[in-house]
């Protein structure tokens, strides 16, 4: 990899170490310091981004072979891992949420604050045209199907502890109601409904959107070091560098054939797709733990050891890439 890759790979970790540094000290010491952290990046500052993001793609121009080999397999993966761990949820061995939390943790990768730079220096604006398609649609289409999974089990689950039984439809209406009324998820819509009626974003309303959008990356990786600082890695330690190792070398691995024999991808946009795949968990699976409430200190963990591994993993992928060049 180019010295720009180990630069911003070292940036990253720079910026976690600084929110851990905090963290041991009394100023933002505790849990709750992370909560409000990650509460602001869900709440206001990542809407923003991915509002601005889906109002101004062109929908047109949309790489869609090459997206539906990165979207088809990950998204499958992540089901089956969802899949999975849903009985040991039922059996009291995940907290509520736990099994959403490992699919996503195990399936969303950094493609934002790392993926961006890696694939400039890799393989320049060609690549880099692809990369940003997969990435203006990773959020709507992961974390919409894991939400839905999840509200439903929090709907099942409600009804499994005594509350009163509801009707078919209304748990519908209600998961429904949860999964679109949701940070990640409303302004998603929101932007594709704006994109759909032709107005370009009002410069002064876009200037605001891009200034927010522009602090979820450090608040995510301040967040994240909060997080280490308070929960640290006992007990986490083991189940985190199993998603760690399942998201640098299993996932890559499914979306190398999958889109090489059943998408016909060679190439320059064989080798874009791969990389995506193999991009280390990304920080909205902390925000999603966050959310529900589960798996924090491993999801926290799982971050930081798939970043540190990617060092080592993406040198690998490159070369197994090059059978198929």
């Amino acid at each position: 990899m180019s010295s720009l890759v180990f630069l911003r790979l070292a940036a990253t970790f720079a910026v976690v170490a600084l929110g851990w540094a905090f963290g041991r000290t009394p100023l933002l010491r505790g849990r709750e310091a992370a909560r409000a952290l990650s509460n602001a990046a869900f709440f206001i500052f990542a809407p923003a981004l991915l509002f601005r993001t889906t109002a101004r793609i062109d929908f047109a121009q949309l790489p869609w072979r090459a997206m539906a080999a990165f979207f088809v397999p990950v998204t499958a993966f992540m089901l089956v891992v969802y899949a999975t761990q849903r009985p040991r949820m039922r059996r009291g061995e995940l907290p509520q949420g736990g099994a959403g939390v490992r699919a996503i943790t195990a399936s969303f990768g950094n493609l934002a604050q790392l993926g961006i730079p890696v694939t400039a220096a890799l393989f320049g604006e060609t690549g880099l045209a692809i990369h940003l398609a997969i990435v203006s649609l990773h959020a709507l289409t992961l974390l919409t199907v894991l939400t839905l999974c999840t509200e439903l089990d929090l709907a099942h689950s409600s009804v499994r502890t005594g509350m009163p039984r509801r009707p078919l439809l209304q748990t519908l209406a209600t998961t429904v109601r949860n999964t679109v009324i949701h940070p990640i998820v409303l302004p998603v819509l929101l932007g594709m409904l704006w994109n759909l009626g032709g107005v370009a974003l009002p410069q002064p309303l876009d200037e605001v959107l891009q200034m927010l959008s522009q602090a979820v990356v450090p608040l995510c990786l301040i967040a994240i070091g909060l997080t280490l600082a308070h929960h640290g890695v006992t007990g986490a330690l083991a189940s985190a560098a199993k998603i760690a190792t399942v998201k640098l070398l299993l996932v890559p691995a499914i979306v190398l054939p999958v889109a090489h024999f059943g998408f016909r991808l060679d190439g320059l946009p064989l080798a874009v797709v791969v990389m995506c795949a193999a991009m280390p968990a990304g920080s909205n699976a902390l925000l999603f733990a966050q959310r529900y409430g589960a798996l924090e200190a491993e999801t926290t963990t799982a971050i930081v050891l798939s970043t540190l591994g990617f060092a080592v993993a993406a040198p690998v992928w490159l070369l197994a890439l090059h059978a198929f060049s």
